[in-house]
């Protein structure tokens, strides 16, 4: 059942081949190895940047030496992709987790001051990460989020894809959330989490939609292909 629900769950978002995914306790991940990447950097970023963030709600993007630097991550991801399907050079899994994760790292830099713009009564008008040492607390932690992606999470088993499962919805939902907060009824009515569960709610069920919908327009195009 749970193997159903992993490639259920990623079968919209991604071509799910076995050589291109990462495995644990005999299950398939539900997305590849570079979503696989994508979606737990976003994730694991969030963490991260709300952490950094001292409970503070910043609500500006980040200054352009930061927004540089995830230009170069989205970039490094779209070069491994372009280049390995033209058959211009090899990739690997390795490869292609890395530059996932710093793809889903930068996103999720941004994502987060909209989403808090957008969702909360009050914010600030910092920026995260700001600063060196945050900046450098930054990079590092996303150097130690593939070493625990690649080598120790494996040992979770089962737990593995369902971690990733996890951060396939936390991504959905905050990107959706930034859309949310956008509707008049819902834009910046939360002073706390508990008070934006209307939000969040709304955000999974277009997430679910979403994800449902990718997964039928596949179905469809291997229909008339």
């Amino acid at each position: 059942m749970l193997e159903s629900v992993f490639a259920v769950l990623g079968y919209g978002l991604c071509h799910q081949l076995p050589e291109r995914s990462l495995f644990a306790g005999g299950f398939q991940l539900p997305v590849c190895a570079r979503d696989t990447g994508l979606y737990i950097g976003f994730a694991v970023a969030l963490i991260v940047l709300v952490l950094l963030a001292r409970g503070r709600r910043p609500s500006e993007l980040p200054r352009w030496p930061v927004l540089l630097i995830i230009g170069l991550f989205v970039g490094a991801m779209a070069f491994d992709g372009v280049t390995s399907y033209a058959g211009l050079r090899t990739t690997t899994n390795d490869i292609r987790l890395i530059t996932g994760l710093m793809t889903g790292w930068g996103l999720a830099t941004l994502a987060l001051p909209m989403v808090n713009g957008q969702l909360w009564r009050r914010s600030s008008a910092d920026r995260v990460p700001s600063g060196r040492g945050a900046i450098g607390a930054w990079l590092a932690l996303l150097l130690a989020t593939f070493v625990v992606t690649r080598w120790l999470l494996p040992f979770l088993g089962v737990g593995y894809p369902v971690l990733v499962s996890a951060a396939i919805v936390v991504t959905f939902i905050t990107v959706n959330l930034v859309f949310v907060g956008l509707m008049p009824v819902f834009e910046r009515r939360a002073h706390r989490l508990r008070d934006a569960w209307p939000q969040i709610l709304v955000a999974l069920g277009l997430s679910a939609a979403e994800l449902a919908g990718a997964a039928l327009l596949r179905v469809f195009a291997e229909r008339i292909v």
